[in-house]
């Protein structure tokens, strides 16, 4: 009797842990991991202080079904390929410039225009709008777009020469974040060098290049104000950035996972790192101030007798260029972009 009454407990107990395993297993299948690569350092606050909250908000939205696993610092993909890496599906989502990809975003990288925004917060909002208008959507089809956002204005940071007009940079080697800033400094008589962010301090260090143009947050974020004594606050460019994600990516989750993706797209993020940007850029600016280099500031250079002729002649360049190429509506999009700082104006403050 007690073999007879301890084989169906013994069976139940087998049962019950077989039915458990199976429901653990499937919950773990649920879970799926989305890899997310950029080229910012880990430690950066962009990192920690937009991607990592972004897959932190993903993850506990979707109750756990959804893990965001980061590759800064161009781990995964190049910072020049993270793009393309992600359209291949090498990476699940990627976040980098667009000016990496020379000539592939031509409309979007109208928002770096000289006059266009004043800060992070609202050059996120203006280039966030264009693409919600669907006036950029059309460069994106290859992939899902999260979000987009902008640094602060970029400004001119030499090692040992003290830019007072554009004069100044005349035979200088200056970095330059992308084809279009470097084009207007060009016309300012710089020799622009194009290299990837991470590859900055080194090239500084080597006596590759002489000085850079970049936004506050940059120097903070890839340490370059440890490298140079002179500043040129003349905001000629504001460098433009995309979040995306594969579309095979995408299409692979179930709806519940897709939804979670969709509410953390848009505006809310762009505008979050919109302020994120403007936050380091306070530290990056506070940090040249507190080390003693000499600071230049040039608050309105359209209209600054030196400086507003060649950033003219590159706003034009850019437009006719684009017009030359049969992009008929590159002044549309421009004219947006500057009825755009209206509504988000406030948001710059």
């Amino acid at each position: 009797m007690k073999l007879t009454q301890t084989l169906p407990t013994t069976l139940a107990s087998c049962l019950l842990a077989a039915s458990i395993a199976a429901v653990s297993a499937t919950s773990a299948q649920a879970a799926t991991t989305l890899r997310m690569a950029h080229f910012w350092p880990g430690a950066s606050g962009i990192n920690t202080e937009i991607f990592e909250q972004w897959a932190k908000t993903v993850e506990e939205e979707s109750g756990g079904d959804l893990r965001v696993q980061l590759f800064p610092s161009g781990t995964l993909a190049k910072p020049d390929d993270i793009y393309e890496a992600t359209v291949n599906g090498i990476a699940d989502i990627g976040a980098t410039a667009q000016g990496y990809t020379a000539g592939r975003f031509p409309l979007t990288q109208i928002v770096e225009l000289p006059g266009v925004s004043d800060t992070a917060v609202q050059g996120s909002c203006i280039l966030q709008t264009l693409y919600d208008d669907g006036l950029l959507d059309e460069e994106y089809a290859d992939t899902k777009v999260l979000y987009m956002f902008t640094t602060g204005p970029g400004y001119i940071h030499t090692v040992d020469t003290d830019v007072r007009t554009p004069a100044d940079l005349e035979g200088l080697r200056i970095r330059r974040p992308t084809a279009v800033a470097g084009d207007i400094l060009e016309n300012m008589g710089a020799s622009p060098v194009g290299m990837p962010a991470p590859d900055i301090y080194t090239s500084m260090q080597r006596g590759v290049i002489d000085g850079l143009s970049f936004p506050w947050e940059g120097m903070k974020g890839f340490r370059i104000n440890e490298l140079v004594e002179y500043h040129t606050q003349v905001p000629f460019y504001s460098l433009v950035f995309v979040a995306t994600m594969s579309q095979r990516a995408y299409d692979r989750l179930n709806p519940e996972q897709q939804a979670v993706i969709d509410d953390n797209s848009g505006m809310k993020w762009a505008e979050n790192a919109g302020e994120v940007f403007s936050a380091i850029d306070q530290v990056g600016k506070q940090e040249a101030e507190d080390a003693g280099h000499t600071i230049r500031v040039v608050d309105d250079p359209l209209n600054d007798p030196d400086w507003a002729a060649p950033l003219e002649k590159g706003i034009e360049d850019y437009l006719s260029g684009l017009e030359e190429r049969g992009l008929t509506q590159a002044r549309d999009v421009y004219q947006a972009a500057l009825a755009a700082r209206d509504s988000c104006s406030t948001k710059a403050e």
